[in-house]
């Protein structure tokens, strides 16, 4: 049953493939999480100046249309979840999606958009978009591909998580924890190292830097096997660049979950090209979990 106390799941559409599959995953996680879920689209149009104001029809005719995209995304959404009792509302809005996401993500459990998109997205999350949810919303950011992972085999596939030792990676292993223990699967802890200043280490050195990295991936995920003794563990330590390992290993999970920011090999995981880089081609639908 839903909560109207609990923060909501916002879902950003746009009449895409791609945002459609956000809308059905988010329907899903709101069920599973029992929390409300809006889904919204902006018809937000370029500014054509003072010589060329939108009139009365013109505005009736994209509330019109963002009223198909949402009927639209409401039906996947009931369909993604049948059996739930979705509290769903559904909002037309005439402003820009990205300062309204950001604004609206301080009261919202999470963000939730397609990869690609069309119209108000037109560039879909290949750029700007993608940049100011990730760097500036304030809560965790979902982001869907063509695969929403819905299907029977997917949904038995586990979380993957991407650890990398700093206190930015403390709230995407909390997160993948709770994902993970209520699509009741198991959890995959990814850690990585590849310090250039470490390739002409001897092997004693390999070995006592592979003791170092596990003990570091051990500590970071004690406490969550107890809270969360449901939850199966595999944990994975290689010595390769984060992102190439994590889109290899995302090919095995149905969710990748990766912090913001981090240290070593995770310096700039989500900034710049790296961040495209996850954001373009992962497998399977991406949370990335911003520090609180």
């Amino acid at each position: 049953m839903g909560n109207s106390s609990a923060p909501q799941i916002i879902a950003a559409v746009d009449g895409s493939a791609s945002s459609y599959h956000a809308a059905a995953w988010a329907a899903v996680d709101a069920a599973l999480h029992h929390c409300p879920l809006r889904i919204l689209t902006s018809v937000a149009v370029p500014d054509f100046g003072p010589d060329r104001p939108l009139g009365e029809a013109d505005m009736e005719w994209l509330r019109r249309d963002g009223e198909r995209i949402l009927n639209e995304a409401a039906r996947i959404a009931h369909q993604a979840a049948p059996g739930a009792e979705l509290e769903l509302a559904t909002e037309v809005i005439f402003a820009s999606i990205i300062p309204t996401l950001i604004l609206r993500s301080a009261q919202a459990r999470m963000l939730v958009v397609g990869s690609r998109g069309i119209g108000a997205f037109q560039r879909g999350l290949l750029g700007s978009v993608s940049t100011a949810l990730t760097h500036h919303a304030h809560c965790p950011v979902a982001v869907i591909h063509g695969n929403s992972a819905l299907d029977p085999v997917s949904v038995t596939k586990p979380v993957l998580v991407g650890v990398d030792g700093s206190d930015n990676s403390v709230p995407a292993i909390e997160l993948a924890f709770e994902e993970a223990s209520r699509r009741k699967v198991g959890v995959t802890a990814l850690h990585t190292w590849s310090d250039a200043s470490s390739i002409d280490l001897p092997h004693s050195g390999w070995e006592a830097a592979r003791e170092s990295e596990q003990a570091l991936l051990a500590e970071n995920m004690a406490g969550y096997t107890e809270k969360y003794p449901e939850v199966t563990v595999l944990r994975i330590l290689a010595l390769d660049r984060p992102v190439r390992a994590l889109l290899e290993e995302s090919v095995n999970a149905q969710l990748l979950v990766v912090g913001s920011h981090g240290r070593g090999g995770f310096a700039s995981m989500l900034l710049g090209s790296t961040c495209n880089a996850l954001l373009h081609t992962a497998e399977c639908p991406m949370i990335v979990v911003r520090k609180g």
